[in-house]
């Protein structure tokens, strides 16, 4: 299944209990859509967030996002690993 880097914006302020939630949103509703969130991570200074699934397309990935209450702003299919 293609994995997926997607990233959130103007998060500026976010906390490791909010990230953690909003991540905790995503993983409750998944399934729903055949997707899988691997992991999320959030450079505070900047406010940008990313996360990491595996899904069987980008738009799956974001109306899982959609319906927890954060739309990304980019979704990247990942093509190539080392």
């Amino acid at each position: 299944m293609p994995k997926f880097m997607d990233i959130h914006r103007n998060m500026k302020g976010l906390t490791a209990d909010q990230l953690r939630e909003a991540h905790q949103a995503d993983l409750d509703i998944q399934g729903e859509e055949g997707v899988t969130f691997e992991h999320a991570w959030a450079d505070t200074d900047s406010g940008e967030v990313f996360c990491l699934s595996e899904a069987p397309s980008a738009e799956a990935v974001q109306r899982i996002h959609e319906r927890a209450g954060h739309k990304a702003d980019e979704v990247h299919q990942l093509t190539l690993s080392v």
